[in-house]
This record gives structure tokens, C-alpha cells and sequence, in this order.
């Protein structure tokens, strides 16, 4: 293992104290970058759940996330604690995963002004949810979730799966609270609310524990220069 057994108890006792959240931010500042793992752990089901509600790609996710964890991470010692470092994390998952929808529509734009481009596309598939979770019902909410328009999809994953309050959700967004009450109005009308009541929310797109370890190791070996685990 590539953390000693110090560290190992050190961050178990953190992890059972992450309300002091801001004290751990930081003791990172201050140098001990093995405790960025708990920050990630805490927050990988929400910045997943977001990322995929805007770029509804399974296959993109997991390096948009590790890009908006390594930008954190090279600005932490400019976060002033002014607003919860939530709202902040998740404000920069969703510029990068913009700036990656319009990077991806770039790249579309190009291929098809391209009249071979056919020839060179990637086969990337998406990875199917049903691999993960048995559940059909699960599997048709999900799938309805995925088709909601975009900013129906991040609202309602961000209030009603994240339960995140209206402000967070504002100001990560950059929308009044009207338009995020009349955002999750309408999603949860498409959605057809008594499909709701099958299942619980906390069960709806897992980010499962080999996907969120894959995450943390990827992004400590690039901090530390080691991966969290060997």
C-alpha cells in the first residue's frame, strides 16, 4: 500500500469528521495532499450525478471530474471560504463540463463539414447503466432522467437526487429561483411523479465505489505523485 498505516488512521479518523471540512481544506493548503482523497470521496456521487446530467456520456464523465478535482485542487489556495466549498467544486465541474459540450459541438460542427469523416469517427460506446444496477424499474427512470432536456436534467438531478437547497443551486447555476423552481416543476412533470415512489432517490445514479476509487487514485498520483492505492 502506498500509504502507511499512520496515514491510513489519520484519514479514518477525518473522514469520521468531515463537518470540520474546512479545517482539512486547510491542512491541505498547508501540505498534506493525502487528505484531498476524503474531499473526493465526500463529493464524487454529486459532481458524477451533475457531470452526467450535462453530458449525459458515461464514457466522459470520469475525465471531466478528474480535470474539475485537479483544477480545485491547483486553486485551493485561492478559495477564501466565502461561499461552501460544495457550491464551488461543483460551479467549476460545470464550466469544465460546458466548455467540453462546446468542444464536443466543435468537433461535431467539423465532421460534418467533413464529407469522410465517417471513416475516422471513434466507436466509443456509452457505458450502459444496466451493467451496474439490476433494477428494471431503476433503469427506466434513469433512462427518463437522461432524456429530459438539459437544464431540466441538472436541475432536477441537483435538487431532487442531490438535495442540494435553491440557493446552491442559483448560484452554481446562475439562474434565478424561479426559473429553478419552474426547471424542477416541469422535469419532475415529465418524469411522471408516481414512478418516483418505486425508488429512492439515493439509489438512482450510483457512482459505484470501483468508479469512485478509480477517480481518487487517478487524481492523488497526479497531486502526490503516487496513486492512492497499489
Amino acid at each position: 500500500m502506498s500509504f502507511d498505516v499512520q496515514t491510513q488512521h489519520r484519514q479514518t479518523n477525518d473522514l469520521t469528521d468531515l463537518s470540520n471540512e474546512n479545517g482539512i481544506l486547510n491542512r491541505i493548503v498547508q501540505g498534506e495532499k493525502d487528505l484531498y482523497a476524503l474531499i473526493m470521496r465526500k463529493y464524487n456521487q454529486r459532481l458524477y450525478r451533475i457531470a452526467v446530467s450535462i453530458i449525459s456520456n458515461e464514457s466522459e464523465v470520469e475525465d471531466i471530474m478528474q480535470t474539475a478535482y485537479l483544477k480545485a485542487y491547483e486553486n485551493l489556495d485561492k478559495f477564501r471560504f466565502e461561499s461552501s466549498f460544495s457550491t464551488w467544486i461543483t460551479r467549476i465541474l460545470i464550466n469544465e463540463s460546458l466548455l467540453h459540450l462546446k468542444k464536443r459541438e466543435h468537433i461535431s460542427q467539423l465532421e460534418r463539414e467533413n464529407p469522410f469523416s465517417e471513416f475516422y469517427q471513434n466507436s466509443t460506446n456509452q457505458t450502459p447503466l444496466s451493467d451496474a444496477i439490476n433494477s428494471e424499474l431503476k433503469m427506466i427512470l434513469e433512462a427518463s432522467i437522461r432524456k429530459l432536456p438539459e437544464k431540466y436534467r441538472t436541475v432536477f438531478i441537483m435538487r431532487e437526487l442531490e438535495n442540494m437547497s435553491v440557493a446552491e443551486t442559483m448560484e452554481c447555476l446562475g439562474i434565478t429561483e424561479a426559473n429553478v423552481k419552474i426547471r424542477l416543476n416541469r422535469a419532475k412533470v415529465t418524469l411522471r411523479n408516481k414512478l418516483k415512489n418505486y425508488v429512492k432517490d439515493d439509489e438512482l445514479l450510483q457512482f459505484y465505489k470501483p468508479r469512485c476509487n478509480r477517480i481518487v487514485d487517478h487524481v492523488m498520483n497526479k497531486i502526490t505523485g503516487r496513486p492512492a492505492y497499489e
